[in-house]
């Protein structure tokens, strides 16, 4: 059949700005993508750049137009993994361009469940009825903006939450949130803010407030640190920036408890469902996260949710307005069983 593709750039700000230890974000850039055939029907997908993984607009921009004409000269959404290997090789290779052939990638898989008239998870066989609740992220500010945030969420619903940390308050932010709200599911991210003493300083703090468990509490770039915090650790300890695609597992498998999954940092919806059977075969739970982003790509992600044990999927909720319509997911529960759009259910208004 013949397929037809486009882009657009969206700048999109945030409803705050939003601070990890890395730095702080205002506005969200995102490439979202259309892949139409000839019936009238239209696949959409999306992606932010992140600089941190080696992407940014420029090179998106530059990439994106090979990548769609990829997926043309295929011609069939259904060849998923055709398409994934052509996007694979116009790459450069499955670490390469993540995010831009993720945003290919969503509008692909969500043009082939369309065509077949169901709900994306319908054409992976999932269960909706088995997706956790999303997390929503208070990102670093002033302890007592923390403390705020933290509250006006769980006042909203929002039961699981997760604390951006990586500051010499990071002990005093844990235990005024946890004071806040003492019902709420806490985990904690520092995004590999701290050394090694730290680290284990922190995860016994931790702990003693009833944390769940926490990401990337060291750098990436040494898996040994990752595994002398683990191993010391009274909670759980989650791989998000150690552990890219599916091929990184294996590293991490005897380290950590838990992997971080995100489908614009794994490179598609196969390679993210790859890198989570890999996690779940060695016996670890996943968390499916995500970047600042908009329901173009967040979308997608409901529907892997049901594969997981914990999901992060707030990015489109940190903007300001997102033009995006995606899959409602009021207080966090996302309600796939009320998605009754064939694919992912993201709609630009």
């Amino acid at each position: 059949m013949a397929l037809t593709t486009t882009h657009e750039w969206h700048e999109m700000p945030l409803d705050a700005p939003f601070t990890i230890s890395r730095g702080t974000r205002e506005v969200s850039e995102n490439a979202v993508v259309r892949v139409e055939d000839g019936d009238g029907r239209e696949g959409i997908g999306g992606a932010t750049p992140t600089e941190y993984y080696g992407e940014t607009r420029v090179s998106m921009e530059d990439v994106l137009p090979d990548l769609l004409a990829a997926v043309e000269s295929v011609g069939d959404p259904h060849n998923a993994q055709r398409v994934e290997r052509r996007l694979r090789e116009v790459a450069g290779g499955p670490r390469e361009h993540p995010a831009a052939r993720a945003a290919v990638s969503i509008a692909v898989h969500d043009l082939a469940a369309k065509r077949l008239g169901v709900p994306l998870y319908r054409q992976f066989g999932l269960d909706p009825g088995e997706a956790p609740p999303s997390c929503h992220t208070v990102g670093l500010a002033s302890t007592e903006e923390m403390r705020e945030r933290a509250v006006d969420l769980a006042t909203a619903g929002f039961d699981r939450l997760k604390l951006k940390l990586g500051t010499s308050r990071d002990v005093e932010v844990v235990s005024t949130v946890r004071a806040a709200v003492p019902d709420a599911t806490l985990h904690v991210d520092a995004n590999g803010a701290w050394g090694v003493a730290e680290a284990v300083e922190m995860t016994s703090v931790l702990a003693d407030h009833d944390v769940a468990f926490v990401e990337q509490p060291v750098p990436a770039d040494d898996p040994e640190l990752l595994a002398q915090v683990a191993d010391a650790s009274p909670i759980p300890v989650a791989a998000d920036e150690s552990c890219l695609v599916a091929a990184d597992v294996p590293d991490v498998a005897d380290v950590v408890d838990i992997v971080v999954v995100k489908i614009a940092k794994a490179g598609g919806i196969r390679p993210a469902t790859r890198a989570i059977h890999t996690a779940r075969a060695h016996g670890l739970d996943v968390m499916l996260g995500c970047m600042t982003e908009s329901n173009a790509s967040i979308a997608a992600g409901c529907h892997l949710a049901p594969l997981c044990e914990w999901v992060d999927l707030d990015g489109s909720l940190l903007l300001a307005d997102d033009p995006v319509d995606g899959v409602p997911m009021p207080g966090g529960r996302i309600e796939l069983a009320r998605q009754d759009r064939p694919g992912t259910g993201a709609s630009v208004r």
